[in-house]
Parts: structure tokens; sequence; C-alpha cells
């Protein structure tokens, strides 16, 4: 069960429509898929989804970091020596996609190895979780049109609103256009990607105050601890962190500073091996967390959907699972399906999964 080689290649797919929130857009999925291969001859697989605009990783210094600095700390090691690798990446600052795909790879080695679904190993609390979908910047009517196509054609019952335009009206408006559509039934919160600061915050959420909605993440910039205390103290609506809260250290100021009183969990960001410790860490504090997304394709929604579904913490709540469908293709032999509002894990060792080797040909973009 030792590493014998490590791979990092580039991939681009298209997606349907640009997909745009506060902190920017994308035109394509220019993702890394890691493959880490051990002397028994398994694959063990993972997706590195790049965002510059949150952590400054691009797709070429996720390939970079992985084939010059982390490759060769982690060759040789067992599967098993989990703190020995996770000691040899932390030497190295930041890179938080790079580290998560090499780690959640290894656990795919690992059950293909032992011939266990990585969820069983996680946790196996249930197999499946109910799915929240995202609803990007566009004009009121077509927000309501994908979200009412997206409920009707998969059952998707919650939804996760991009706000942080200016002025502040614009998404007070696309919000209760979404809640006269939807109706009282339907699930809303809503997302910032930071884009707001508190006062602008504040104001929308008081505007927002008879639409039901469940949480509100991220409305105003990561650093802004006291502006974040300010806004949280003042709404009855949770505030969740996402981009201010990507480590252990992050979750414990938020928490205890009154910054935040949820946490997103995102295993692009943080694996399998530091999202247990963070879900462990909110557990214990009696915190409540959240399966976030960082539009993640099909791979790296299949690991999402592993590590939620393990754990009956995570599984709670309606985790984020269905941005792939903004894709126009993806790289697995048998494509995630969502089905009465929900998303099972796949059965099989490991994650379940196998890449189509037809398809990765025809995306990578290390060879002409």
């Amino acid at each position: 069960m030792k590493i014998a080689h490590v791979e990092a290649i580039p991939f681009a797919i298209p997606y349907r429509k640009p997909l745009r929130f506060a902190s920017g857009e994308v035109h394509a999925a220019e993702h890394v898929l890691v493959r880490v291969h051990t002397d028994d001859g398994v694959v063990g697989v993972a997706e590195a989804p790049p965002r510059p605009f949150t952590y400054g990783e691009t797709q070429q210094s996720i390939v970079a970091v992985i084939d010059r600095i982390f490759a060769p700390e982690v060759v040789g090691l067992s599967l098993l020596e989990r703190e020995v690798m996770h000691a040899r990446l932390e030497r190295t600052v930041g890179n938080p996609a790079a580290k998560a795909a090499l780690d959640m790879a290894c656990w795919d080695a690992l059950g293909r190895t032992l011939d266990l679904p990585v969820t069983q190993m996680l946790g196996g609390y249930t197999d499946r979780m109910r799915v929240s979908h995202m609803v990007g910047f566009a004009s009121d009517e077509a927000m309501v049109a994908d979200a009412e196509r997206v409920r009707d054609t998969y059952g998707i019952t919650v939804f996760k609103v991009k706000v942080g335009r200016r002025p502040v009206s614009l998404d007070v408006g696309a919000c209760r256009a979404l809640r006269a559509a939807l109706g009282p039934e339907v699930e809303l919160y809503v997302d910032g990607n930071r884009g707001w600061t508190p006062s602008e915050a504040a104001r929308a959420l008081h505007a927002m105050e008879d639409l039901d909605l469940t949480l509100s993440e991220e409305l105003c910039p990561a650093d802004d601890v006291l502006g974040r205390r300010w806004l949280t103290a003042r709404t009855s609506i949770p505030t969740v962190a996402d981009e201010s809260a990507t480590t252990p250290g992050e979750v414990t100021r938020e928490l205890l500073g009154g910054s935040a009183t949820m946490i997103s969990i995102k295993t692009a960001r943080t694996g399998f091996h530091t999202s247990a410790r963070i879900l462990h860490q909110c557990e214990g504090m009696g915190v409540e967390v959240v399966m976030g997304n960082q539009v993640d394709g099909q791979v790296g929604t299949a690991c999402t959907v592993a590590f939620g579904a393990a754990h009956r913490h995570s599984s709670r709540r309606a985790g984020e699972l269905s941005n792939f469908l903004d894709m126009s293709d993806d790289l697995l032999t048998e494509p995630l399906e969502i089905s009465g509002g929900e998303l099972a894990v796949r059965p099989g060792p490991g994650l379940g999964i196998e890449i189509d080797p037809d398809k990765l040909a025809h995306y990578r973009t290390d060879r002409s």
C-alpha cells in the first residue's frame, strides 16, 4: 500500500453558462485531476478546483506544487501514514485545494485496496444527502426559471442564492422573486462571497426579514473581523463562515470571536483529513455545519457526498452537491444522478467512481 507515483493532470470542461458571483465568475471548469498510484497497482483519484480569487491557487500552480513539492514528499509512504503525509504537506503554506485532492485520492486508493467504500471508512452514517442548488447572478426572471427547472427536474427544494451586488436592492429583489415563485415550502439562504460591507449586508438582511431565510454566508470581507462580528450580533439569521474559516484555527477564531454561528465544510479545501477535524470541532462546540461546494465537478461532488453522508452531524442539512449540473460534460464513466432532491453515495470500493479515459484524453490540457 505504498505510494509509488502521483499525477496532476489539468483539464478544462466548459460550463453551459458562465457562473457569476460577487468574487468572480467562471466560464469553464479548469480543474486538476489528481491520481495516486500505489505499488500494488491501485489508482486513487480526486479533483482540485482552483479558485484564484479566493485562495490564490491556479490550475498551473496546483500542478506545479504537486509535481515539484508534494509528490516527492509522499512517494514511498504507506496509505496508512496519513499523519506523516500531512505533516510533510503542512511544511508548505497555503495550496489548500492541492493538499485536499492529494489527501482524498489517497483515501480513494485505500478504499480500493481494502475493497471498502470511503464513506464507510469515514463513519458510514447514511448513504445519501439532500441537495442544495446554487442560483447565480442573473435577472430575476432567469434566476427564478433556473430554480423552477431544478426543482421540477431533480426534486430539489433547497436553494443557495448568490448575493453581494450593488445596489443591494438587486439581490433583495431577486430573493423576493424567488420566494414568491417557489413558495414557503422551499428553503432559501444567501451567500455573499464577501461582496458587501457590513452596513450594506445589514440593510439587505433587514429588507429580507420577511423572506424566512435560513442562513447567511460570508456577506462581508473575510478579514473584516470586527465588521462581521457586528453584523452577526444584530441578526437572528445564522451566520455561516466559509472563506473566513478554512482551517481549525480559523474556525476557533470565528466561533469564539462571535463572527459566525455556523461553519461551511468543503472537502475540496480541507480534504477528508482536515474536514473531519473541523467537523468534530464544531460538533463538540454545538455548532451546525453545512457541506459546501467549490464549484466542483462530479469527481469533487462524489468526495463531498461521501464525507457528508458518513457523519451524522454533516448529513443533517442539505449539501451543496449540484454545481456539476452547470457543466457541459464530466470525466466519469457513469454520471452522478440527483433524484428526489437527493444524491446517493456511489456503491463500490473507494469513492465508487471511475474515470473515462476517452473523456480525460479529450479534455486534458497538457497534451496537444
